[in-house]
């Protein structure tokens, strides 16, 4: 199969991240050296797997290269939630996601272009590490290689899956059979394969899936520290997020199946299983340091030393930071009647600006921005599985009731939804989502794997799923470097 490549600019880059070892990521300590230390900038592509040492900084780098700023340390956050009808742009500023957020930008924009190229960046760097580790055996234990393996699987499912939401339509919308990405699995140092056919989007989530069934396999139960269980992947991690890809493809019944190796049957809905999950009876406690509780099952760390680059973090944006984006007062999820001033999720994590309106307070609006980024929590595993029940034929209503409650009681503990029907049930579970999730890049995605029209405040009009502006378009690097790619 070809594989990937991209022009002469960023052929440097895919040099830069794919052979040098930045130790800025994760070690297998409970210290925080990894958030201070600074990279190692001078082995050469030979030397990355003479030991382990040595690979285990190639692991490192993976995590690194997915929690760019431009990539899931920000920026694809900030994307999916400003394309809806929450917020208001500030600024007017096209540098931090103006067309975006106006649903006019073009395959030139680099709002686009770097989102895709540091999503296939990181790609790449997992096809060269699996290769590496292929090609010198016998340096790590067989639990060891496992373990990086699976980690490096589930990063690779993870930036695809990424990917495939925002460039592709819905798999929902045709079951799959319409244009997807390139799919590259294999490792490339050079501009020889170029050309690759985009796959089909039921292709891809295949890959994603059986990357996703190999590292639960190949993944450990857990670590030995908080913050190693937070920020470096393990069995439930991969559960967890194979729980959301089965959504996007509308399969709630193997949703259900995932889901249920986490969330127990009936309250309280505490997961023992590997990593013990559980809600924090105080939510603003996940967004505060350590950023390692219960709750939090994948975040991406962040310190003084690699804080995620100007202009893409999450407290940037929609903090006081520099307040890009702020909620509509009286309209969108926060004016809904369903998130009262009781709910601490309003009372602890918004504020409001004189002059200017309600904001979130959800990540620090502190230079420079060194929140962990949370990309998979337990309050939404506990969602997705009230979903899936309350979307199957013969579902369990009253799990799916009592899931709710259970998060929404944890930030209000007096509120009651009243009686619920199976239809307002699922629709109190969306709205939900929408409170319990917002800033942290789920709006999006939760419209279009309904196959959903996306209520755009910023372009004006809802857009629909036939809508060119629906998703975004592959990028003119990509088309100008990559003939084939609208083939498939």
């Amino acid at each position: 199969m070809k594989n990937f490549q991209i022009n002469t600019y960023t052929k440097k880059i895919i040099f830069v991240f794919a052979l040098v070892l930045p130790m800025l990521g994760f070690v297998s300590s409970c210290k925080k050296d990894f958030l201070l230390k600074k990279p190692e900038l001078n082995l050469l592509d030979q030397d990355a797997f003479a030991n382990p040492t040595r690979i285990l900084a190639q692991v490192n780098g993976l995590y690194t290269s997915v929690k760019s700023g431009n990539f899931l340390g920000g920026r694809y956050q900030i994307y999916n939630d400003i394309r809806g009808e929450d917020f208001v742009n500030r600024l007017s500023n096209g540098v931090t996601g103006y067309t975006v957020y106006q649903a006019t930008n073009n395959n030139s924009d680099n709002n686009v272009t770097n989102l895709w190229t540091y999503g296939y960046l990181t790609i790449n760097r997992v096809n060269l590490f699996l290769q590496g580790l292929s090609q010198n055996p016998g340096i790590l234990s067989a639990a060891i290689q496992s373990n990086y393996e699976g980690e490096a699987k589930f990063v690779r499912a993870l930036s695809y899956f990424s990917l495939i939401q925002i460039f592709a339509k819905p798999y929902v919308s045709d079951n799959g059979v319409s244009r997807g990405l390139p799919l590259r699995l294999q490792a490339e140092q050079s501009l020889e394969n170029n050309d690759l056919k985009s796959s089909t989007v039921a292709a891809v989530y295949t890959q994603i899936l059986k990357d996703l069934n190999d590292a639960e396999v190949a993944l450990p139960a857990t670590y030995s520290t908080p913050l190693l269980r937070t920020t470096r992947a393990h069995k439930n991690t991969a559960i967890a997020l194979k729980i959301r890809v089965y959504m996007a493809m509308g399969k709630y019944p193997e949703a259900l199946i995932e889901g249920n190796k986490l969330v127990p049957q009936t309250a309280p809905f505490q997961n023992a299983t590997n990593v013990a999950h559980a809600l924090q009876p105080n939510i603003a406690n996940v967004f505060a340091a350590p950023y390692t509780t219960s709750e939090s099952i994948f975040s991406l760390p962040f310190a003084d030393t690699n804080a995620p680059g100007t202009q893409n973090q999450l407290g940037y944006y929609f903090n006081a930071g520099n307040l890009e984006y702020y909620f509509r007062a009286a309209a969108g999820i926060y004016g809904d009647a369903a998130w009262p001033v009781t709910d601490t999720r309003k009372s602890a994590l918004t504020a409001v600006f004189t002059g200017i309106g309600p904001y979130s307070t959800k990540f620090s609006g502190n230079s420079p921005y060194v929140d962990f980024v949370p990309i998979i929590r337990y309050a939404e595993v506990l969602l997705n599985v009230a979903e899936c029940e309350a979307s199957v034929s013969g579902g369990n209503m009253v799990r799916a009731r009592a899931i709710l409650d259970a998060v929404r009681q944890r930030s209000d503990a007096t509120y009651n939804f009243g009686v619920l029907t199976p239809i307002t049930l699922l629709a109190a579970i969306l709205k939900e989502r929408r409170i319990e999730l917002i800033t942290e890049g789920f709006n999006y995605n939760d419209f279009a794997r309904r196959n959903m029209a996306l209520p755009s405040f910023g372009a004006g009009s809802s857009i629909p799923v036939t809508d060119a502006r629906y998703t975004f378009p592959i990028p003119l690097l990509e088309l100008n470097t990559n003939k084939l790619v609208n083939n498939f």
